[in-house]
């Protein structure tokens, strides 16, 4: 989405009968309760109360799970497996049920944690054990459209990436009833797989959930992780993701990540004053805003909102392990913070704010602000005035544009001049009324205002857009009727503030394909066939030169390589149905899972690979759900766009995407090597969200990026390249179609 992610949640108080059953278990708990600010907070842990003593032994099944993904690995149509059942024995081998000398002790992982945690009022005979598991191995088959298998030919290795919501789902349908009782835990292990939460990829990733099932009636506790082959992800390996998950779920029982994904409720759980992510500090050239609002929980549903996932992105999930060698096998376990980082004492014990790695953790929890906690972005305002000045514009066009969206802070007439295309965010859809869109002026401005700063900009030779959607927006066309709304009403908002175009940011769970619709080139989905219908209209109605432009989500495209249908590759049918009056596709390469690329290897977000990896699918061309018979043909380079959110890349990152494009060259090192070796000489640039937040942080990327775009000559594309990709390059304002 063109809007910054949201990590965390800004307000998590204590669930309602309303909303939810009793939160209570039939395992052993404890309560405790600190306050800060004013404010008590209990919470509730797994165990019988540290200072009686006593072990504590909780029944335990192991189900390893044998995946079938449906989604084809390859050409021929073959479906990988993924086998967890032969790694059962690892798993039980491991601290998580062997025992192991800890700074706390002899002992489990989590038992040595948790008297980390309480060592000041641990009885010395006190325990919390998990029994030696009953294995019970599942089989379960991922549909299309609840996700697809990653490859990596070199390191022979694959990644599936699946809804964690389906998996929970299965597991407890699957899972015979005399192996679920709510005084027993189930295990669930995947083989090399990561999830995506809320039934949306773009929501991504972690190594699984936990907390308490109910699908059965039972209030049933359970881990779900993945146990991970050697080299399958940068950093961790074997039973790390597991470990990250029982940390988790021992200090949060209660949680049940179900209801907060199925229904949007506030799930039960232990609630903590909401707290800043720990940015990367022994990382070099990292984002300013790397840090930003966490999570008010322990139970957090996404790799880089963990607090000991310290490590900058494209080495996803990026947790150092702690290795425990036990007879002869290295076992690599999640470093986690402990109590007294979430509670922010300013006096730890001796064992420091993290676990097993005490050092992996200097300091307590910062505080997020108070404006974050309680569920206000803050109003609208003007943007903070900068020191800095925006970079004068030299020269003319020269067929590269930076394209920024405008949120409302600040007059429009003060933005940069490096911008080319300015894109307003947002008209959204009117609840209950199918296909009517409204647009309301945003910021101090008036719509007179608003309107001359519109025409000012065009006169400096600039394009302005209005974005229809953006995040958290649903949207559908399922009516003829609904379609003319569409069109009367996007063509009034057009003609009442002149804009020179449309762009199209309907997300996820908008315009998802139905089931059975295969062909991207013939779709049957309705929402699809009438926006389609719909943009030709309006396209036509204003004339040639009204631009109509995408900004598909990484799953609304690129996801269709490994597996086409439901929200992945949504927005091919689109862009084929206007493929002649687009504009520009935006490949957005922020909230993204991990893709793969033409190479046939899988690529992490965050890195100049991960960044042409996806963009050249659209510049290639693939075979969509690696089917041979529905091949997306490229589109031409001056049609396509790389999408980054501000907080979540580097001016130095995208200025070595942008030569590495263009060029064929990098600043520094890439894996992923461009089928066309020179690069793509009349590539059209980037885009950012936000221009707002440009300004604010003293144009670090209009002032880089832009002068960087139009260091580029055109008379020499002319020369090297002519007719190669597709277009003659012709004059910006020049019909390139």
């Amino acid at each position: 989405m063109p809007s910054s992610m949201v990590t965390g949640v800004a307000q998590d108080p204590a669930v309602t009968a309303a909303n939810a059953q009793p939160a209570t278990l039939s395992l052993p708990t404890f309560t405790r309760t600190y306050n800060a600010a004013g404010k008590d907070y209990p919470y509730t842990v797994i165990g019988g109360d540290p200072g009686k003593g006593e072990t504590t032994a909780i029944p335990t099944v192991l189900v390893p799970i044998t995946l079938t993904i449906e989604a084809p690995m390859d050409a021929t149509g073959k479906k990988a497996v993924l086998d967890a059942s032969p790694d059962a024995a690892e798993v039980i081998h491991s601290p998580i049920f062997a025992t192991y000398a800890f700074a706390s002790g002899k002992t489990q992982y989590t038992d040595a944690m948790m008297r980390t945690d309480f060592y000041k009022e641990a009885a010395k005979d006190w325990h919390t054990l998990l029994d030696r598991p009953k294995v019970v191995p599942l089989q379960i088959d991922v549909p299309v459209g609840m996700g697809y298998v990653l490859t990596s030919k070199k390191a022979r290795r694959m990644l599936a990436m699946v809804d964690v919501l389906f998996m929970q789902q299965q597991i407890f349908s699957q899972l015979p009833k005399e192996e679920m009782s709510a005084g027993k835990l189930v295990i669930a292990v995947t083989k090399d797989v990561t999830y995506y939460t809320s039934a949306d990829a773009t929501e991504c990733c972690s190594w699984g959930t936990h907390g308490v099932d109910t699908t059965q009636g039972l209030r049933q506790p359970f881990v779900l992780g993945s146990f991970l082959d050697p080299h399958t992800v940068a950093e961790d390996n074997d039973v790390q993701p597991l470990t990250q998950q029982l940390a988790q779920w021992v200090r949060d029982p209660l949680h049940e990540p179900a209801l907060r994904m199925r229904h949007g409720m506030i799930a039960p759980g232990n609630v903590f004053p909401g707290w800043m992510r720990v940015p990367a500090e022994s990382l070099t050239e990292l984002p300013r805003e790397n840090s930003g609002c966490g999570e008010t929980r322990i139970a957090v549903p996404l790799f880089l909102n963990d607090p000991t996932d310290i490590n900058w992105k494209n080495t996803v999930p990026a947790s150092k392990a702690y290795i425990a060698n036990m007879g002869g096998m290295s076992y690599h376990l999640q470093n986690v913070a402990l109590l007294s980082w979430y509670t922010g004492s300013t006096s730890p014990n001796s064992y420091r704010y993290s676990f097993p790695d005490a050092n992996a953790l200097r300091g307590p929890a910062k505080p997020c602000p108070e404006h974050h906690q309680n569920g206000s972005f803050g109003a609208i305002t003007d943007a903070s005035p900068t020191t800095v000045a925006p970079i004068a514009l030299t020269g003319g066009p020269n067929g590269h544009q930076s394209i920024g969206y405008w949120s409302g802070l600040g007059p429009i007439r003060e933005v940069s001049p490096q911008w080319d295309v300015i894109i307003v965010a947002f008209a959204t859809p009117v609840p209950g009324a199918e296909g009517t869109m409204h647009y309301q002026v945003r910021g101090s401005m008036t719509p007179e205002q608003f309107k001359d700063d519109i025409k000012l900009k065009q006169s400096q030779g600039k394009k302005v857009m209005i974005s229809l959607g953006g995040g958290g927006q649903h949207f559908a066309l399922m009516t003829q009727e609904g379609k003319r709304n569409f069109i009367r009403t996007v063509e009034d908002i057009c003609t009442e503030f002149g804009f020179n175009g449309i762009d199209i940011d309907f997300e996820t769970s908008s315009l998802e394909l139905d089931p059975g619709d295969t062909d991207f080139k013939h779709p049957t989905t309705p929402s699809t066939v009438n926006l389609i219908a719909a943009l030709r209209e309006i396209h036509d109605h204003f004339g040639k030169d009204f631009m109509v432009s995408l900004v598909p989500e990484g799953t609304q495209i690129p996801a269709a390589y490994p597996g086409y249908g439901g929200q992945f590759g949504s927005y091919l049918p689109i862009v084929e149905g206007i493929r002649d009056i687009l504009a520009f596709v935006d490949t957005q390469d922020y909230n993204c899972p991990p893709i793969e690329g033409l190479d046939g290897e899988f690529y992490m977000p965050g890195s100049v690979d991960y960044h042409a990896a996806a963009t050249e699918l659209v510049l290639h061309g693939f075979d969509v759900g690696r089917d041979p018979k529905h091949h997306f043909d490229p589109l031409p380079a001056n049609k396509v766009v790389i999408g980054y959110l501000n907080s979540d890349t580097t001016p130095g990152i995208v200025q070595d995407t942008m030569r590495y494009m263009i060029t064929g060259k990098s600043n520094r090192p890439t894996k992923y090597k461009l089928r066309q070796p020179n690069g793509y000489p009349t590539f059209d640039g980037a885009m950012f969200w936000t221009i707002d937040e440009d300004r604010r942080e003293a144009f670090r990327y209009s002032n880089t990026v832009g002068p960087l775009l139009r260091s580029y000559p055109p008379a020499k594309w002319r020369e090297a390249n002519g007719d190669r990709h597709g277009v003659t390059w012709q004059r910006p304002g020049l019909s390139q179609r």
